[in-house]
């Protein structure tokens, strides 16, 4: 449902009409067709009505190409030395955010900074890259569910690698795990996996101020529904918020559902600033759980990793319509263990697509894209050499890739030949706790 924050934006809350658990063609990864959901016209009129946005919000967008987060991506550096701040879990070995200086030319990194802050699990740094933007992920896994998770802003030197906290606002969600800016740079957007007041994820809308600082949440909104595995489906999970490539649309993606909700931006408030698009959601196999979404280089194609099946998908992208074409496992031919498909990202020439698999499996799977059909074709798999491999990166040289292991308090850095996109023995350790998130900044 729809919840507009009435001491905020001084509108009436709205609730969309409880849904169902997600419908469920079941079908083989190798027959599967991601349907596409059309709600009827009177129900989108009915939610549209009650989402409208009294605020004053820049009248056009630029289109834009990106691939999770809205955050343009680093500038090459000069000198080929970069900022890389790292999120983790705290409360074991870590207390914050990190800040290193990592050397594009040796793959060397080495601390400068560090901000104490509460599991900063997930972070984006802003257009303008003087600012940085961390989920705090509270409660966890052992915290009371009565504690909501908050977001953080950072003011950020590049020149220094220094963070300076702004405020804290709250996310209006419990574990809130991924961010991803708007089009224009104004409002951030935050996933709460899970809501323990009214059982299902979220996402909230929250606007940036003109110093960088967080104003309190202008939108929220809750899906509703599950998913056949207990326990992990019980209830909705919003596990990311990504742009389309032209910005005019909005896709979360829901673990608990198994769906991909599309929602249209409007920021001249024409549809109110967010509203239900008339393509609503496309679904994916019954009980996959999809976690993270990525779009080509081309803005043609779409991947998105489904966390309980262990695989990645590859989507034809057209004016917010996502068609299947392509599902591919992660895990090895034979592979009786825990999975858990994760992050994935492209290479900077988009190239090739790498994917992140926990459990049991501990890897990265490398493939190649095909530049017509965006399809991909496996070309090897590397070992994390640790367990947990949540995050990684590639540096904007392309030259190499770093992998965090939460559950082993390192990461490694990977030399990453970038004709055949294989990665390297003999990476180079950072020791870290609980590394989770990773993000490049040109000094």
């Amino acid at each position: 449902m729809f919840q507009g924050h009435a001491a905020a934006i001084g509108v009436p809350v709205s609730r969309m009409p409880a849904r169902t658990h997600a419908q469920s063609n079941a079908q083989s990864p190798a027959d599967s067709h991601a349907q596409s959901r059309t709600a009827p016209r009177g129900l989108i009129r009915q939610i549209i009505k009650g989402i409208a946005i009294m605020a004053s919000v820049a009248a056009a967008t630029t289109a834009f190409a990106q691939g999770s987060t809205g955050a343009a991506p680093a500038e090459a550096s000069a000198n080929g030395v970069y900022n890389l701040i790292v999120g983790t879990y705290t409360g074991g070995k870590s207390e914050g955010l990190y800040v290193y200086r990592f050397d594009s030319k040796t793959g060397d990194a080495q601390q400068v900074s560090v901000a104490k802050t509460v599991n900063p699990s997930y972070l984006v740094v802003s257009k303008d890259k003087r600012h940085v933007y961390a989920v705090n992920e509270l409660p966890g896994d052992n915290g009371p569910a009565s504690v909501r998770g908050d977001v953080s802003a950072f003011g950020f030197d590049a020149a220094s690698g220094q963070l300076t906290f702004l405020d804290k606002v709250s996310a209006q969600g419990n574990d809130p795990c991924y961010l991803s800016l708007s089009p224009d740079g104004k409002y951030l957007f935050v996933a709460n996996y899970s809501v323990a007041a009214d059982p299902g994820g979220s996402f909230a809308v929250l606007p940036i101020e003109q110093d960088g600082k967080l104003g309190q949440s202008v939108l929220t909104v809750h899906h509703e529904g599950g998913g056949p595995v207990k326990g992990r489906q019980d209830n909705a999970h919003v596990h990311s918020t990504v742009f389309s490539p032209d910005g005019r649309y909005l896709f979360t993606q829901d673990l608990g559902t198994d769906k991909l909700w599309t929602y249209r931006y409007t920021p001249d408030g024409s549809r109110g600033l967010v509203s239900p698009a008339e393509w609503r959601y496309t679904d994916v196999k019954a009980g996959t759980g999809p976690r993270h979404l990525v779009f080509g280089n081309d803005g043609r194609h779409a991947y998105l990793t489904s966390e309980l099946a262990g695989t990645v998908s590859v989507f034809n992208y057209d004016d917010g319509h996502l068609k299947l074409e392509q599902v591919e496992k992660l895990a090895e031919p034979g592979f009786k263990g825990a999975v858990g498909a994760a992050a994935l990202h492209l290479s900077p020439d988009g190239k090739f697509l790498y994917v992140s698999n926990r459990g049991d499996a501990n890897d990265i799977s490398i493939f190649a894209v095909d530049q017509t059909s965006g399809k991909l074709k496996r070309v090897g798999r590397q070992a994390s050499l640790g367990k947990s491999p949540r995050e990684f990166a590639i540096d904007p040289s392309g030259q190499w890739l770093i992998v965090g292991n939460q559950n082993s308090d390192t990461a490694y850095v990977f030399r990453r030949d970038q004709e055949t996109g294989l990665l390297e023995a003999n990476p180079k350790k950072i020791e870290i706790g609980s590394p989770v998130d990773f993000k490049f900044v040109a000094q």
